[in-house]
């Protein structure tokens, strides 16, 4: 049984590892995003509390978010572990973490970093490319489209808003701002692992499961 925290900047690929991890251990990916916007659609008290604040473009307090948690790690399917993903992204959120998590008997045995330099995330996020009308993503270098600007059959590709230069590298001056206090705690505590996330998909899979111990 193995509760594991997966943290890393946008576009590094944690949603990828984190799948492959969680097939391999048989656990759930717990993303916190994920949970906000489900508890907003099914209008749970959690969901309209977060609602209150998503709707305004605000972070939703901790407290919220810590409440999603504890109600999904409670489910059937976490009982042998779950992969966290999206939080905690600050020392004193993952400090609520630890004090509900002892409250049920449980505990966090490894914080993954996924470490990939700033620079290749740039080229990864803002080479994406997405077909106008059949969404499809593209990316300039590694799976380049007909042209830059047409996608198969002649459809226009767009940049999203999201994926543009200046956008990017504000999320990583954010991540790093708000996230490198917390690598440095959960370093204090023995439980990081860095994993490189540069290279073949595989490798990388490979490398994580070497850093938490899974054959």
């Amino acid at each position: 049984m193995k509760n594991l925290i997966f943290i890393g900047p946008p576009g590094a690929g944690k949603g990828t590892q984190a799948q492959r991890l969680t097939g391999r251990l048989g656990v759930p990916q717990v993303s916190t995003g994920d949970m906000l916007r489900a508890a907003r659609k099914a209008g749970t008290e959690l969901g309209r509390k977060a609602d209150e604040f998503m709707s305004k473009g605000a972070l939703v307090p901790d407290e919220v978010v810590i409440g999603l948690v504890q109600e999904r790690i409670a489910l059937a399917d976490a009982s042998h572990g779950f992969v966290l993903d999206g939080f905690p992204r600050t020392v004193p959120q993952a400090e609520s973490l630890d004090r509900m998590l002892a409250k049920a008997g449980k505990k966090i045995d490894d914080v993954v970093l996924l470490e990939v330099p700033d620079e290749l995330i740039v080229e990864r996020i803002t080479g994406r490319r997405v077909g106008e009308t059949s969404g499809r993503i593209y990316h300039l270098k590694y799976d380049p489209p007909p042209s830059p600007d047409r996608g198969e059959g002649g459809e226009r590709l767009l940049l999203r808003a999201d994926d543009r230069e200046d956008v990017v590298r504000q999320r990583l001056a954010d991540y790093a701002a708000l996230t490198a206090p917390l690598v440095a705690w959960y370093a204090g505590k023995g439980l990081l692992r860095r994993v490189d996330g540069v290279g073949a998909l595989d490798d990388v899979t490979a490398a994580l499961f070497r850093a938490i111990g899974v054959n």
